[in-house]
């Protein structure tokens, strides 16, 4: 036999492989080296899982008996703002109340999540999986919140309940002259107080809580206008301090700076919080406003002009949230807009001038 014809008969006599199963076999291969990748991973993380374990046994940092100074608890204590203590604190006793012990189990935080997902928002919800963190790293005990079984129940709660989130509206140039004029009608103290604390929040793009803590000896008045120093803010945790600069108006009735000085002037307040409540005999306190105390004065000025549906729309930061609109709507450069607002990049002001924008498209047909 030739050999052109032994390669033909033993071509013949092996049964051709179908492309359907040449494929299976591949996906076969592929599934045996994923599963042997995935094996060869899961026993290295056991590895260096067991690693930190012997370590940390053989050396703790910080166990249950540790006591600090004074002093040194102090300034532990001051790591935190004063409203993310109380809110953590907030968080345990919610954990308490509904049964979610610490040290808590894989197990016991998913049925946690699964209890409140239809009861609570998803941020609401992240942030107590970060106190039960904390929770769990005060007592040095291994923290169940980052188990890929926790972070899947948390995936699944933003696909099914997830939603947009819910922002005020922004208080914008008219709606603040028109608040002005109904403002005038209040008792003398009160009604100084208001104008200057509203036109105050607004041209300065104030936040709550900045504005409620500015006492008289951070203020200044300069030629054509006026000097406020903030010795912390929100995104100032660490106490650089800032000094920001609000011009004289050209019109007197919505001057800013001719607001603050009548409130002063009308009130004698020489030392201490500028801003402070007023009683309804129209007396002025010692103590300083709050932050829901201007968000209660911000809602109350909406609700003379348009009613409460209105302003329950409104919050203490639609004053801030409108002088941004409102500097969008004139054309304001974003660079200029963050001079006033001291936000360091654009990213949280395009909430705000993104929706400008939109209203300014113009249509193609």
């Amino acid at each position: 036999m030739s050999k052109n014809q032994t390669s033909t008969a033993i071509s013949k006599s092996v049964p051709k492989t179908s492309a359907a199963a040449k494929k299976q076999q591949h996906t076969a291969s592929q599934s045996a080296a994923l599963k042997h990748h995935l094996q060869r991973n899961n026993a290295i993380s056991d590895s260096l899982t067991n690693v930190a374990c012997l370590d940390s046994a053989k050396t703790p940092l910080i166990d249950a008996k540790t006591v600090f100074s004074d002093a040194a608890d102090g300034y532990l204590a001051a790591a935190l703002s004063a409203s993310t203590m109380r809110g953590f604190e907030s968080d345990k006793r919610h954990f308490a109340a509904n049964g979610l012990p610490v040290p808590a189990t894989v197990a016991d935080v998913v049925n946690y999540l699964a209890l409140f997902a239809d009861k609570l928002s998803v941020g609401t919800l992240e942030r107590r999986l970060i106190s039960l963190h904390k929770s769990h790293k005060e007592i040095s005990a291994p923290s169940p919140v980052h188990d890929d079984v926790v972070k899947a129940a948390m995936q699944g709660i933003r696909r099914l309940h997830g939603k947009a989130p819910d922002r005020k509206r922004a208080v914008v140039k008219d709606d603040l002259l028109q608040a002005l004029v109904l403002v005038a009608q209040q008792k003398p103290v009160k009604a100084a107080r208001d104008r200057a604390l509203l036109l105050l929040c607004f041209c300065a793009a104030l936040r709550r809580s900045e504005v409620v803590a500015i006492r008289v000896e951070h203020i200044a008045f300069v030629e054509n206008g006026l000097e406020v120093f903030l010795p912390r803010s929100k995104t100032d945790q660490t106490g650089q301090g800032y000094t920001l600069y609000v011009p004289t108006a050209t019109s007197h009735e919505r001057c800013p700076v001719a607001a603050l000085k009548h409130w002063l002037e009308i009130t004698q307040i020489s030392e201490g919080f500028v801003f402070r409540s007023v009683n309804r005999h129209d007396k002025v306190a010692n103590d300083g406003l709050t932050a829901q105390s201007v968000a209660l004065v911000v809602k109350a000025s909406v609700a003379r002009v348009n009613g409460d549906v209105d302003a329950q729309q409104v919050s203490g930061h639609s004053l801030r949230a409108g002088f941004v609109t409102t500097a969008s709507e004139q054309n304001w450069p974003s660079w200029k807009i963050r001079q006033v607002t001291r936000h360091t990049n654009d990213a949280t002001l395009g909430v705000y001038i993104r929706g400008v924008q939109r209203k300014m498209t113009q249509s193609l047909l």
